[in-house]
């Protein structure tokens, strides 16, 4: 696919979509619904955690200045937080959560093009970002459907 990228980072990249296809799997299944649904949106939310925190290290690295280089990279924890805030309250139904936690993955190449209008980003890097958040955020989508 990338040829620029070393093949572990490829490789283990487009693995990171495997968690969520089985949840969609699991989630047509109605003995294991409800867990599937609810894995769905921890591993949503810890992956766009994660994402956040590479944009972070990323600026950082750079001796980026810019507040809102680090603002962009703080928001998708908290949006990942907000989405689990529902259970905190006793609600049991995260379809909205998935729903929300999947516009935001594929939307995160979004940020990786702003990030690299100001930092260097290797060769190849935001063409495997979009291949993955699209699938991610398409499988988080289609488990909200569920």
């Amino acid at each position: 696919m990338v040829q620029t990228l070393p093949r572990p980072l490829v490789v283990l990249g487009l693995a990171g979509l495997l968690p969520q296809a089985i949840c969609l799997v699991m989630a047509l299944d109605s003995a294991n619904h409800y867990f599937a649904i609810a894995a769905a949106c921890c591993y949503a939310a810890v992956i766009l955690s994660f994402l956040g925190g590479m944009w972070w290290m990323a600026g950082a690295l750079s001796g980026l200045r810019e507040p809102g280089v680090y603002a962009m990279a703080v928001a998708p924890s908290l949006a990942a937080w907000v989405a689990l805030l529902p259970w905190c309250v006793g609600w049991t139904w995260p379809g909205p959560s998935l729903a929300l936690l999947g516009v935001l993955l594929l939307a995160s190449p979004l940020a990786d093009a702003s990030l690299a209008s100001r930092v260097a980003l290797p060769a190849g890097w935001l063409r495997l970002r979009i291949v993955m958040a699209g699938g991610l955020g398409l499988l988080t989508l289609a488990i909200a459907a569920v």
